[in-house]
């Protein structure tokens, strides 16, 4: 298979994917450059800050050598503080030496060769003069100290060792400059080349597009407008063509011969036009027969239901449908007939619930008289039990003024025995009363419970009496509310006749 004739798609997807493989290749190329620059430049930061802890620890070294020898010319504490601090500050950097060299072992060996050789210059040297220094008598050995080269053994493998790093670290920085140029400089050479190379590409795919797309889709319009335009002899060109060109081609070919095969029908069209007239006016006829036997069935469809909305349903239709409608008419007076039977239906039914309902109605009015009667009789125990109380408030009035007369006999009582007796007589009399009068109290108590039980019964003969009862409702919660007070009223009595009982008691002791 030829390249031409591959379809439009494919072409543009594959000149699509070579310019985006050659932009992938370009940009993989970029970024591994650009990837090699990052490690260089970390690379080049590692081995800078190395350069600059050694330098700070060689300082440090510097400052402790020189503060050592403020205190043995001076003597002022302060230079000995200062020894201790640069001690502490070359170890940090020492430390700091070590953190960014973790990985390699040679140079935490020999890290560690220069932390051992400054903590023994501390132990040996520093501590020692500044030791004998602070005293006059010893002033001598601590300088001697300094001036036996002791402090030389000690100190000159901390600043070879130092020294190493620094030069070590600066050599791997330029080391690192060179590539980070070579990394950028094919960096920029893949970018230009890729560039070029897209453009390159981007040219050539924009000529085979004009080449191959372009002049054969103008070229096809041109054929389509002259065919538009009633040339159906003009030539379609690239039919040949296996890709949407030349489906297109194909396509406008079959527009060509359509209109060429629409001349030859339009000649057939006007032979069959005569032909279909005479068909319509036969098609007539036969719809104005169905339009009058249509009009005869709507106007006696019209009639029964005209019959029906007024309420008559013993009307069938009797007229004589055509065959087409016979079966509407049959199902017009079947359901006539249903509905006749199920409004026959309906009027029993509704006779039923009218007698349900009467007698409803009587048993409400029943309730309602019972209802009244109960109430009457609880206006009569009520007034009953008014009586009863205030019969046992004269009595308890006659028991207070008993137990006065007592306190009263008491006192004579010292004078005369038989007016004691008398007494005592009088008293016994007096607490059989009280007796009494707590056995009616009980007999008030069962009047109210028996009629608080008859109102609340007939509170609910009133409830199931509904809307009729209501009345009678708010009647027996008035006469339970009595009941409830004159319950309440013979505890009160109760408690008085009880208080009385004792102070009769008393009296009679």
């Amino acid at each position: 298979m030829r390249i031409t004739d591959l379809r439009l798609s494919a072409k543009l997807a594959m000149s699509f994917a070579v310019m985006t493989v050659a932009a992938a290749i370009m940009g993989a190329a970029v970024y591994m450059s650009l990837g090699r620059l990052e490690e260089e430049q970390a690379r080049t930061k590692l081995q800078t800050e190395i350069v600059l802890a050694a330098a700070e620890a060689r300082a440090a070294v510097t400052r402790q050598e020189n503060s050592l020898r403020g205190y043995l010319i001076l003597k002022d504490q302060y230079y000995a503080d200062r020894v201790k601090h640069h001690y502490n500050a070359f170890t940090a950097q020492v430390d700091r030496i070590a953190e960014l060299s973790r990985g390699d072992a040679e140079a935490q060996a020999s890290v560690r060769t220069i932390a051992e050789a400054a903590a023994a210059w501390h132990a040996q040297v520093a501590d020692p003069a500044i030791a004998r220094a602070s005293e006059a008598f010893s002033y001598g050995e601590a300088v001697q100290i300094l001036s036996s080269g002791l402090a030389d053994q000690f100190i000159e493998p901390v600043e070879d060792g130092l020294d190493a790093f620094r030069d070590a670290a600066l050599a791997s920085v330029q080391a690192s400059e060179v590539d980070q140029n070579n990394a950028t400089a094919v960096a920029v050479a893949t970018l230009a080349g890729g560039v070029s190379l897209l453009v390159a590409m981007a040219a050539f795919l924009g000529w085979y597009s004009n080449r191959s797309i372009t002049r054969p889709v103008v070229a096809m319009t041109g054929t389509m407008k002259a065919l538009a335009a009633g040339d159906n002899m003009v030539a379609v060109p690239h039919v040949e063509r296996h890709d949407e060109i030349g489906e297109m081609a194909q396509a406008v070919l079959t527009f060509k011969e359509a209109a060429v095969e629409k001349e030859r029908v339009e000649a057939e069209v006007a032979t069959q036009r005569k032909e279909a007239e005479s068909a319509r006016s036969h098609n007539e006829a036969r719809e104005r027969q169905a339009a009058e036997e249509q009009a005869i069935v709507v106007a006696e469809i019209g009639t029964g239901l005209a019959k029906l909305s007024e309420g008559d349903l013993t009307f069938r239709i009797q007229a004589a449908f055509p065959g087409d409608y016979r079966k509407l008419k049959d199902d017009f007076n079947e359901a006539m007939t249903q509905l006749q039977d199920t409004m026959r239906t309906i009027n029993a039914a509704t006779a039923a619930i009218r007698s349900g309902t009467g007698e409803i109605s009587e048993a409400s009015d029943d309730l309602s008289r019972r209802t009244e009667q109960q109430a009457a009789s609880l206006e009569e125990t009520a007034a009953a039990l008014d009586e009863i109380t205030a019969t046992v408030r004269r009595t308890s009035e006659g028991a207070n003024h008993a137990s006065s007369v007592v306190s009263k006999a008491k006192g004579d009582a010292e004078q005369s025995g038989e007016v004691v007796k008398s007494a005592v007589g009088a008293m016994t009399e007096i607490e059989n009363s009280s007796k009494q009068i707590s056995q009616i109290i009980g007999v008030i108590d069962e009047i109210a419970f028996q009629t608080n039980l008859l109102a609340l019964n007939a509170g609910v003969e009133a409830a199931r009496a509904g809307d009729a009862g209501k009345g009678f409702a708010v009647v027996a919660s008035e006469v339970r509310a009595l009941a409830q007070r004159s319950a309440e009223a013979a505890k009160e009595i109760k408690t008085l006749i009880e208080t009385s009982s004792s102070q009769v008691e008393d009296g009679v002791d």
